[in-house]
């Protein structure tokens, strides 16, 4: 017969410190909400870390796999870009070009990007013979899957939402464990407070405080990187990123109508992420019109000339117009925040109708540009690369010892829930009006919290089987 498990419910070293019921209730109730966030969203952190950790060296990852695409050997002249597109046309005569990218250096290929039969894809030139060098379809795109599994786990909106929710649970996560690890020894008769358990891990202590403390202290240790990951992919995400994009352009920290040629355009519906793929301050930038003229639009190379004259980074990408006022769009996001550019130029007169860079963001802009960099990994190169790996790895380590931590400490025949307090303490309630109060914050979670409680009153309280299991 085997040796039977520790319940998890049992008082730990922490609790049983605590000086008063008041405060032994605060810890009870905060340990239970952690523990039903860890066991609920440990499998999406997890991906999202490993995911994030692929992510992070998509540079790297691409060149590797694209190098025959993406190499070419420098020659004395290139070809024009109309004569490139031209001949892509010819390549394919059913296609629609949508965007052209020069590349960024002498021996990068040039990228012209198309629509046809249905499907997008990226033909890959070679700027000074004009041969093809190679195709890929959008869907065939390795890293761009990995991006949509770490945003959207693959599955569009749902995924979207379930990423956003295990995103915003995780902060609670964080700030729940941080009152968990946080000493409660209040003995003052001791000059000095052991710093094992807190700052590093005790090893002579028995396995059950070991378990506990490779959980514990590494989650210290990475908390505040973990945060910062959080708070810095939110803004990409679909409904709380989409809100908070919205709030930071209509109270004046988006962008300034200095950027601006002339009057900034007031009914335009259509916004500068529906035409092109540019950094996040401008994806709420509304496009204006071309100034419809009996001119030939302006060929790809003069557009590459104001370019050139505007100082825009190399790597921009330049879309082109579909309707006859439309407008070229210029937008470069390249690996540091500060060389971010969205531009518009008439597609007749070549005139820059608006030029939105980052040093005319506002302050929650910049703050989000930068956090984005820093968020892919791109703003330092290989230190940001290994720094955001290192909290990809700290994220796996901490979820997977709290899953062995339960799993060790659980009962043979029951969940293991840490029991509920007595719901009358002060400091439960007001634990509970923060949460109420971070559930008005991020939306997703007040309704998870709403859906929680429906299922705890009427399911729980009223099943004993279920209860038992829960709390055994």
């Amino acid at each position: 017969m085997g040796k039977r498990k520790t319940p998890v419910s049992k008082p730990n070293e922490s609790e049983r410190q605590a000086s008063n019921p008041s405060s032994a209730a605060l810890y009870k109730i905060i340990w239970r909400w952690h523990f039903y966030a860890g066991i609920i969203f440990a499998p999406f952190l997890i991906i999202l870390a490993i995911t994030g950790s692929v992510y992070l060296f998509k540079p790297q990852i691409e060149q590797a796999l694209y190098r025959d695409y993406y190499t070419i050997t420098p020659q004395v002249e290139r070809i024009t870009p109309s004569k490139l597109v031209g001949q892509v046309k010819e390549l394919y005569p059913d296609a629609t070009i949508m965007k052209y990218r020069p590349g960024e250096s002498d021996s990068r290929s040039t990228e012209i990007s198309l629509t046809s039969g249905g499907e997008s894809m990226t033909v890959f030139m070679d700027p000074y013979t004009g041969d093809k060098i190679g195709e890929l379809k959008d869907k065939d795109r390795i890293m761009d899957k990995i991006e949509e599994f770490h945003g959207e786990l693959m599955v569009g909106t749902i995924g979207d939402r379930i990423v956003e929710l295990a995103a915003c649970w995780a902060i609670v996560l964080i700030f729940t464990g941080l009152f968990l690890w946080f000493p409660k020894n209040k003995n003052k008769s001791k000059k000095k407070r052991s710093l094992a358990g807190i700052l590093y891990p005790r090893f002579g202590k028995g396995k059950q405080i070991l378990r506990r403390d490779l959980h514990a202290v590494p989650a210290f240790w990475i908390a505040a990187g973990m945060l910062f990951l959080i708070m810095t992919g939110l803004p990409w995400s679909g409904l709380w990123g989409s809100n908070f994009q919205t709030v930071a352009t209509n109270t004046g920290a988006g962008y300034p109508p200095s950027i601006w040629s002339g009057s900034a355009p007031s009914s335009h519906v259509v916004q500068t992420k529906e035409v092109a793929e540019v950094p996040w301050a401008a994806e709420n930038l509304e496009v204006p019109n071309s100034t419809i003229s009996d001119f030939t639009p302006l060929p790809i190379e003069d557009v590459m000339y104001v370019a050139r004259s505007e100082g825009i980074h190399p790597s921009y990408t330049i879309s082109i117009p579909q309707q006859a006022d439309g407008v070229y769009t210029l937008s470069a996001y390249p690996p540091k925040a500060q060389d971010e550019t969205t531009m518009h130029i008439d597609q007749y007169s070549g005139a820059v109708l608006a030029d939105y860079r980052y040093d005319h963001y506002g302050f929650v802009g910049k703050a989000v540009a930068l956090g984005i960099t820093l968020h892919k990994g791109t703003q330092f190169g290989i230190v940001n690369q290994i720094f955001s790996l290192l909290i990809c790895m700290g994220i796996i380590l901490i979820v997977a010892s709290g899953l062995y931590l339960w799993w060790k400490r659980k009962p043979d025949h029951g969940l293991g829930a840490p029991k509920a307090p007595a719901a009358n303490a002060k400091k439960t309630r007001l634990f509970l009006l923060l949460l109420i109060a971070f559930g008005i914050l991020f939306p997703l979670v007040g309704l998870s919290l709403i859906i929680v409680w429906i299922i705890d009153y009427v399911i729980v309280r009223r099943v004993p089987t279920i209860k038992n299991f829960l709390n055994a």
